[in-house]
């Protein structure tokens, strides 16, 4: 977490797991935060979910004055985003809807402050629709589950953004302690939920077809890929396997086998012997702990690792320009 103390203000509209997870980061980063939610008991549910992850941000470290207390509930949209420095939206996604309280959103907030929207799959251009006085500050600020720890967020521009908007919110998310990744153009998924599908989509054809169970494709990644992947990704992971030679030499001794049958990235038809096979290894893995000791145990996990992976990741190794 940063350790810099801040008197800025998030501004949240819409408080489920991802909302609560920007109002869990911006609290722990020192930051004021205003959030908005008609839905009954709204309030009671945030801090419930904070004080769950507070242990957590604690761990992973507090910027001087983090506290829960510099938490608000406005009692109208209005209110909320006035006198905000960042906006993020994180409404259900359904695009009529996000559309609807993005317009709203720039109808009230101050013309140069960012709108994030926390969408995992639309495109900036279609949520700038409806927006009448600055359409290019509403922008995909797409982060991770769980936000308050998981520092990636992909920013998108859409038709209406410029390149110096983009730098400006780049680095308003970095004083929320985030590695923002600016993607080149915009695209249904944008960058990690579509790589994220494709695993998804060959998990379930594998358990669709009797070929491992839930629990057993998890395994595969967690003791093998994931472990890799969390320090080099994709990309630099295959460059290794080539050994002096590097990426050219994968490719070359096993590119050929991407013409092979070994991926089915069409997703199998969702039935209810499918849904009943994925529900039952889910259920089985998870032994009867419910969801948020289930959180607890992810973020103690995460924790450590982040603290592990910050020693390798490029900045430690004094690499410039990287992400």
């Amino acid at each position: 977490m940063s350790q810099q103390p801040s008197t800025k203000t998030l501004a949240v509209i819409g408080t489920g797991v991802i909302g609560n997870g920007w109002i869990a980061r911006a609290l722990a980063n020192g930051w004021d935060v205003v959030a908005f939610d008609p839905a009954p008991g709204a309030s009671a549910r945030t801090q419930a979910f904070v004080a769950n992850a507070w242990a957590s941000l604690e761990k992973d470290g507090l910027a001087e004055g983090a506290s829960v207390d510099r938490l608000r509930f406005a009692a109208t949209l209005e209110e909320a985003v006035v006198g905000a420095d960042l906006i993020q939206e994180n409404v259900p996604e359904r695009l009529p809807l996000k559309q609807e309280i993005l317009a709203a959103i720039d109808a009230a907030a101050e013309e140069h402050v960012v709108i994030g929207s926390s969408t995992s799959g639309f495109k900036p251009t279609d949520l700038q629709k409806d927006c009448q006085k600055a359409p290019g500050r509403v922008i995909v600020a797409h982060p991770f589950n769980p936000v308050y720890l998981l520092p990636l967020v992909e920013l998108v521009g859409g038709e209406h953004t410029s390149p110096a908007l983009l730098e400006g919110a780049r680095e308003d998310y970095q004083r929320l302690a985030m590695r923002p990744l600016i993607v080149r153009r915009e695209i249904e998924g944008h960058i990690a939920d579509r790589l994220m599908e494709a695993l998804w989509r060959e998990a379930l054809h594998l358990v669709n077809d009797g070929v491992a169970t839930t629990e057993e494709i998890d395994a595969a990644v967690v003791y093998g890929c994931g472990l890799r992947w969390s320090l080099m990704g994709t990309f630099l992971t295959f460059h290794l396997a080539g050994g002096e030679q590097g990426m050219r030499h994968m490719l070359e001794q096993f590119g050929p086998a991407l013409k092979l049958p070994w991926t089915k990235l069409e997703a199998p038809e969702l039935t209810d012997e499918l849904i009943d096979k994925v529900v039952e290894g889910c259920e089985f893995q998870a032994a009867g702990r419910p969801v948020a000791e289930l959180d607890r145990r992810r973020d103690d996990f995460l924790v450590e690792l982040l603290a592990l992976t910050r020693k390798y990741w490029p900045e430690a190794e004094g690499l410039e320009g990287r992400i």
